[in-house]
């Protein structure tokens, strides 16, 4: 394989710029030309195709976001879309790609393999660590430490005005952010989707707190808890209580994303980026380069996509305990 491409694709993540760096100077050391894909799926559909050297990634290691830029592509979902994106990958000569993205990339690049055979190597690169496969995924570190930040500062003013905070963090599937946010910012209660919170016990955690004299508290939400957003259980919770308490909602949304990323997702996304350039190099396809056990290993895309990664109980069970 001498020539081939890399993309990030779907949400943005802090760190994807050290991944890109990494298959880009890992093609140079190996010897093989590299190509920048714009906008993914979107841009190799549109030819917006570009050959990169070493110095196409001089100072991103630490920038946030995406310099090959992201996108989310309908056309790419049909076979003339898919079509169109093969032929401009022949025009520029590829012969395989790495993909930087989550699970709606790697069905894609799973698709594009077995109708066109290019094959393609994924890095996990999603705030949500919701991929099967690898301990943690690019973004996700950055991701609960800016979650963290915001959670300290708003403790200060809820316990300054003893108030409780309904704090809605990120997480459609995944409830890793709300979790680990949680347990970090000393939350009282955390709410994710994998498992179910009745508004009840809500109501009950929150009693037993004021009956010990705690007068401000923390309730973390992952967006896709099923009992609705953070706004919406606070409004379920006063319904439901006749005591005055002045509850108050915040929202962090896509402050998530953005920012520097921490040192772990630098050093993180430099390992993935490389092992998946070398997975390709060595013949790997279809699969998603990850981290387990400190150790480099290689997942199929179809067992990424389809499998769950449930949080650890015991994570859950810290929370009760440590908000007594």
């Amino acid at each position: 394989m001498k020539r081939i491409a890399v993309f990030t694709s779907g949400g943005d993540a802090p760190g994807m710029n050290a991944c890109i760096r990494a298959v880009v100077r890992g093609a140079v050391y190996h010897g093989v030309e590299v190509y920048g894909i714009r906008r993914g799926y979107s841009g190799m559909i549109a030819g917006d195709i570009f050959q990169m050297s070493s110095h196409s990634v001089s100072n991103i290691v630490q920038r946030g976001g995406t310099i090959l830029k992201s996108a989310r592509s309908k056309e790419f979902m049909t076979p003339e879309g898919r079509r169109k994106a093969y032929d401009k990958l022949q025009e520029h000569g590829i012969e395989g790609l790495v993909a930087i993205g989550g699970n709606g990339t790697f069905t894609g690049a799973m698709t594009f393999n077995n109708e066109y055979g290019i094959p393609t190597v994924g890095a996990p690169g999603t705030i949500d660590n919701d991929l099967y496969g690898t301990d943690y995924t690019i973004g996700f570190d950055t991701a609960v430490n800016t979650a963290l930040d915001a959670i300290d500062r708003i403790r200060d003013t809820a316990s300054s005005h003893d108030r409780v905070f309904f704090i809605e963090v990120m997480g459609r599937d995944s409830g890793y952010i709300a979790i680990q946010s949680g347990i970090g910012g000393g939350a009282e209660l955390v709410m994710v989707p994998e498992v179910l919170t009745p508004i009840t016990e809500v109501v009950e955690t929150l009693r037993q707190g004021w009956s010990r004299s705690k007068a401000s508290s923390i309730v973390v939400v992952a967006e896709g808890e099923e009992e609705g957003g953070a706004a919406e259980i606070a409004d379920k919770i006063k319904s439901q209580i006749a005591e005055d308490i002045d509850m108050r909602v915040t929202t962090l949304g896509h402050t998530q994303r953005g920012g520097s990323p921490s040192a772990y997702d630098r050093i993180l996304a430099s390992r993935l980026g490389l092992g998946a350039l070398e997975g390709l190099l060595a013949g790997q396809k279809n699969v998603m380069a990850g981290i387990i056990n400190n150790e480099l290993v290689y997942t199929p895309f179809e067992d990424t996509i389809r499998l769950p990664k449930p949080i650890n109980e015991d994570l859950l069970r810290m929370v009760k305990i440590l908000s007594i």
